[in-house]
């Protein structure tokens, strides 16, 4: 069997694991219909937009031109960064964190994802995660519960995706950056939604730049990656 990797869902996993077996057995790889009776999926299409994030993953290789083409793969630990969930960020107006947030999750609490997935320039060392709260980053494809990669920063410049704490109200938010003459603007990514602006930047303070988003999809689990341009 293949080693559970969080990010996973039940149903990737059981992609992996069902190749894993047939593989060894046959020394081929099963078609997509056998792989969605498996798995219990009857729309071939599921079940090839599930290969395609195994594959976007660094799971398996495939050549979507030739039948039965799909190749496990086994990326070098090396390869596999553990990233710290550092809790979670609010993508909404500004509320308190409440007490309850921070042991959300643990000191222990990691998201593996291959360094080939990450941004080439980035330092691994100053990468985190924070999993989304809310829903004011809808239009930059950020939905509530998906997973953000953040690195550590403390300026932005004009058009930055970042996490920011005010420290007058103890609050935490995810917005787009624009400094504005003598205050900050945090513009969210939804219509419906009015700016935030900070007139005393000492109050602000910049807790990391968004580098790339894992996205939760339909079955609950994290594992379609769009990266952040800066």
């Amino acid at each position: 069997m293949v080693r559970k990797r969080a990010g996973l869902g039940e149903r990737h996993q059981k992609i992996l694991d069902y190749l894993s077996v047939f593989q060894e057995k046959f020394g081929y790889s099963p078609s997509i219909r056998q792989i969605g009776k498996n798995i219990g999926v009857d729309s071939t299409s599921l079940v090839d937009y599930y290969l395609k994030q195994l594959a976007e993953l660094g799971y398996i290789d495939r050549d979507q031109h030739v039948s039965r083409s799909i190749r496990l793969l086994t990326p070098a630990a090396s390869e596999v960064y553990k990233l710290p969930m550092r809790g979670r960020i609010f993508a909404s107006q500004p509320i308190p964190v409440p007490s309850s947030d921070v042991d959300y999750f643990d000191a222990e609490t990691t998201i593996e994802i291959a360094r080939s997935l990450l941004p080439k320039k980035e330092n691994v060392k100053d990468l985190f995660a924070l999993e989304v709260q809310g829903d004011s980053m809808i239009d930059a494809m950020i939905n509530d519960g998906d997973i953000v990669i953040m690195k550590h920063a403390q300026e932005a410049k004009n058009g930055e995706m970042v996490a920011v704490w005010l420290d007058d109200t103890n609050e935490t938010t995810l917005k787009y950056f624009y400094k504005e003459k003598e205050r900050v603007r945090l513009q969210p990514a939804n219509p419906t939604l009015s700016p935030i602006y900070i007139d005393n930047l000492r109050h602000l303070r910049i807790m990391g730049k968004v580098v790339m988003v894992i996205r939760k999809i339909s079955d609950g689990s994290n594992a379609e990656l769009n990266p952040v341009t800066a």
